[in-house]
């Protein structure tokens, strides 16, 4: 890998997937329900379970059943993750731009992918929609690391690829990558158009980050390097 582009340090882009890249809600919320429904619960709104989505599937399924005032089984964390595997495709979908503008970021920058998904589901989706070749590599929240927003998965990206925080750009849309960001100071894009962008708590973004409201924008702040 070459890693200098125009003589400068090729920058390490590290995007978060859910609500990031790739539109997930419908297939978190089915598969949700799916779950509650193998224990007696009624369905729970699409909107409600979107807000349960962020620090990684055993904290999705102990809210879930919290919000269905039912005690969490000992087997339900592996019983949804089969369930899910099962429908991560149903309709789930890139973001309008997202292929095309990860075809650009791969020429200038070099792509990972930090999530609090399972691993082997994100490299799933990756590879289903054809995105899996953009990325160098992929830490899930089932890895070594400690899950966003502990920055251990970023730092073990930067210290992988030899890339200083300076030249690394985090891309998310919660206010788990907000602070993700902070605890590992590095700059960070806020996608506009994700579904956590919306429940970020008033007071929590401080004027630095970079909101970016499509894809193709964020190509542009990486070919400038303007982070």
């Amino acid at each position: 890998m070459d890693r200098q582009v125009g003589g400068r340090v090729r920058p390490l882009v590290v995007c978060d997937l859910d609500g990031t890249l790739v539109d997930s809600r419908r297939d978190l919320a089915q598969s949700t329900n799916r779950l509650l429904a193998a224990y007696g619960a009624g369905p729970l709104d699409e909107q409600a379970v979107v807000r349960m989505v962020g620090d990684g599937a055993a904290t999705l399924v102990a809210r879930a059943f919290q919000a269905a005032d039912l005690p969490v089984p000992r087997e339900a964390l592996g019983r949804f993750l089969d369930i899910y595997a099962g429908h991560l495709l149903d309709h789930t979908l890139p973001y309008d731009g997202v292929a095309e503008s990860l075809d650009a970021l791969s020429r200038v920058a070099t792509l990972a992918i930090l999530t609090n998904k399972p691993r082997a589901l994100s490299e799933s989706i990756l590879r289903g929609l054809g995105l899996a070749a953009y990325f160098r590599d992929v830490l899930g929240g089932d890895g070594p690391h400690a899950r966003k927003p502990d920055p251990g998965g970023l730092a073990q990206l930067m210290a992988t690829f030899k890339v200083g925080v300076e030249d690394t750009l985090l891309v998310g849309d919660s206010v788990v990558d907000v602070r993700t960001a902070r605890a590992a100071s590095a700059p960070l894009a806020l996608v506009r158009y994700g579904f956590g962008f919306g429940d970020i708590p008033a007071g929590e973004l401080t004027g630095r980050e970079h909101i970016v409201e499509t894809p193709r924008d964020l190509v542009a702040l990486v070919a400038g390097h303007g982070f």
